[in-house]
């Protein structure tokens, strides 16, 4: 049987227990394993739309492009932004965003007050879809720059050639700006200039969103390109984490060699290297050393392979042309230029552009004769083989391969003609 005192500690302890309830429920806690309690059944969060992390609703927002031959001040002149106020814009801007830099077709956006003033808080100049350049014209003038949150996705092109490579890409309706990363990653291995029609090509590629809208093309992550039914394989593959990442072939050697098969990414051979050919000025058959490359007038002229520039003159029969000595063995040479990009004596890069298409000389049109000499002696570049680069070590062979392995197989699944959007992972 209880006594008084049992009785006296149970009374106690129940009166604990009731005010632990208490003070539990005016903390909206919750035991473990049971929901929170809601503050308000009825209570919604809401989300501000922001843009450029200024909220939207805040401002009267008015977006534009910069129309040719137009200037920030002008533009701000519009918005009513007083003249001291621009000058002490352009003044720290110069060490953020040079305002010359700005350039016609480039959007911006302008963030003013709501109130009866419409005075502008901030103005914001995109130079493309990503980065932005945010000046802040409140009390005291600032400027900063920014990325848009940029999210990635693989996606697939492919296409059956008809034509040239870039007319296939605007026939597919794919990025043109794919079709020059493709002729990039194949320029020591697959010669443009000779592809035929029913050739074609699978890659996968990054894919850049903003919001679900695109707005650039990434890397090409990897892609094959069959031309007479040998396939040229391209894999990007980084050895480890502290060393840059390259194009490799499904045995991992290197796609890089010394010399590029043309010095232009785009165009078509109308004559070849021949040791009788008529011709078209002259009206006489004679020995046709060089490879023509036709071209619209003003289309850049590139290095083929790294080297010091030798010559940069003009000569009545080659015009304005650029010879450049690559090694001991090797020498080339561009001709009938419109204007050149280089002068004697200047160290020049594989790629780097030396000038550009013109008819300067004797020519019938705008077009690039390349010449090439090894060890003296002139010859057809497109019948020399180049070694490659270093290739992958043979400590990491066995993850290339699997690696390899996983890229085929996803090329394989890749349905010509239809975009598709596949894992990261």
């Amino acid at each position: 049987m209880f006594t008084h005192r049992d009785w006296g500690i149970a009374f106690s302890l129940m009166a604990i227990l009731i005010v632990a309830v208490i003070v539990l429920s005016s903390l909206n806690l919750s035991l473990p394993g049971e929901k929170a309690p809601q503050a308000k059944r009825d209570s919604a969060v809401i989300v501000v739309p922001r843009r450029f992390g200024l909220a939207l609703d805040s401002f009267n927002v008015t977006e534009s492009v910069i129309q040719r031959n137009e200037l920030l001040n002008s533009i701000l002149e519009l918005y009513n932004v007083d003249s001291n106020t621009i000058s002490k814009l352009q003044s720290k801007s110069k060490y953020v965003y040079d305002v010359r830099k700005m350039k016609a077709g480039a959007q911006y956006t302008v963030f003013a007050s709501k109130d009866t003033t419409h005075k502008v808080c901030y103005f914001v100049y995109q130079p493309n879809a990503v980065d932005y350049v945010l000046y802040d014209l409140r009390d005291s003038v600032t400027v900063l720059t920014g990325k848009r949150q940029v999210t990635a996705r693989l996606e697939t092109a492919s296409g059956i050639i008809n034509g040239s490579l870039y007319e296939t890409f605007q026939k597919s309706g794919i990025d043109p700006a794919l079709a020059m990363k493709l002729a990039d990653l194949y320029a020591y291995t697959v010669d443009f200039y000779s592809i035929h029609d029913g050739d074609y090509f699978k890659i996968l590629y990054e894919q850049r969103y903003i919001k679900d809208e695109p707005v650039e093309t990434g890397a090409i992550q990897s892609a094959v390109f069959s031309h007479v039914g040998e396939k040229f394989y391209a894999f990007y593959y980084k050895p480890d984490t502290t060393e840059a990442g390259d194009y490799y072939d499904e045995k991992g050697k290197s796609l890089r060699k010394s010399f590029l098969k043309a010095p232009l990414k785009f165009s078509h051979i109308t004559s070849g290297y021949s040791l009788r050919r008529f011709h078209p000025v002259q009206k006489r058959w004679k020995t046709h050393l060089g490879t023509d490359y036709a071209a619209p007038e003003g289309t850049p002229i590139i290095a083929t392979g790294d080297g010091v520039v030798i010559e940069s003159e003009f000569t009545s029969n080659n015009g304005n042309y650029v010879k450049i000595k690559h090694d001991d063995t090797y020498t080339t040479q561009y001709l009938h230029m419109t204007k050149q990009a280089v002068r004697a004596g200047q160290s020049v890069r594989q790629g780097q552009v030396i000038g550009y298409v013109g008819s300067t000389g004797l020519a019938t049109g705008p077009h690039v004769c390349y010449r090439f000499w090894k060890n003296g002696k002139q010859v057809n570049p497109l019948q020399q083989t180049f070694p490659p680069e270093v290739p992958l070590p043979d400590s990491v062979m066995t993850r290339y391969a699997e690696y390899v392995l996983k890229q085929q197989q996803q090329l394989n699944t890749v349905n010509m003609g239809v975009v598709q959007t596949l894992s990261m992972n």
